[in-house]
């Protein structure tokens, strides 16, 4: 029999890893949604999905539980999901900046808990996760819960909580600073002249082209900007503006600055 797996909350994140999984072969037998809010909880059902508008004894032989409320509300929904919590379950959170400890204690204890950081792109199947597990998680657990996040994309296990916030800074902002800087280029390509349509194709398709090529190819971004930056040319010529102006540092400084964002709602 296969593991039954509880959403606590059905939005954005929550149905993707869902498609995800059910992409792979899963049931829709094998989840139950938790979802308060009717109109979100209506759309889940339609597709067959199992639903409840409220946490209750239904989540009780859950393998695994998946906090995917907002966390403003975590707390009080934790409080519901501990009545009824089995004791060998495990837990998954996808709320940003709530810590492991905060989990533990509105869980009544829990111990086997893992923080996860997912991005947008898992949408598309294209996600970046972050994971960090309790000493309680074991082999078999994290196994659990890699294999949940493969559903929609890549996995990188943290050696230490706080590296979840670093996590958060790199990839789980990082989609927000691709669209910046697409942004930037469909701008400049509509100021040459494009059609605004055919200025975000170009955009798309030098983001979508570039990281094909890097996740092709095992060398340093750095080679790979060489290669095609010819001494006088094209590139050559808007990559020196972009150093004179300072574009890498500030790149790497915002990471910086979404990383001690991410630390000080951690810390509360």
């Amino acid at each position: 029999m296969r593991e039954k797996i509880v959403f606590i909350g059905g939005g954005n994140m929550a149905s993707a890893i869902i498609d995800g999984l059910l992409g792979q072969g899963r049931a829709l037998a094998d989840f139950l949604v938790i979802e308060p809010y009717e109109p979100t909880r209506d759309a889940l059902t339609a597709r067959g999905l199992p639903c409840r508008a409220s946490v209750d004894a239904g989540i009780a032989d859950a393998a695994l539980c998946v906090l995917a409320t907002k966390p403003q509300v975590l707390r009080e929904a934790c409080g519901q999901v501990r009545q009824h919590l089995a004791a060998g379950a495990t837990v998954v959170s996808i709320a940003a900046g709530v810590e492991l400890a905060s989990l533990a204690d509105w869980l009544g204890g829990h111990a086997r808990i893992v923080r996860a950081m997912p991005n947008t792109p898992a949408k598309v199947g294209l996600g970046m996760t972050g994971l960090y597990a309790t000493p309680a998680c074991g082999p078999a657990e994290r196994e659990q819960v890699d294999a949940l996040f493969a559903a929609v994309g890549e996995r990188i296990w943290t050696e230490t909580e706080a590296m979840i916030d670093a996590v958060t800074a790199v990839t789980g902002s990082g989609p927000g600073y691709v669209f910046h800087f697409m942004a930037a280029l469909e701008k400049g390509a509509v100021e040459l002249g494009f059609a605004p349509a055919d200025a975000r194709r170009l955009a798309v398709a030098a983001f979508r082209g570039a990281a094909g090529l890097a996740a092709s190819e095992d060398v340093p971004l750095t080679e790979l900007q060489d290669r095609v930056t010819s001494k006088g040319g094209t590139t050559y010529a808007a990559l020196s503006h972009m150093q004179e102006a300072g574009v890498a540092q500030a790149i790497a400084q915002a990471v910086h600055k979404a990383e001690q964002r991410a630390r000080e709602l951690s810390a509360g």
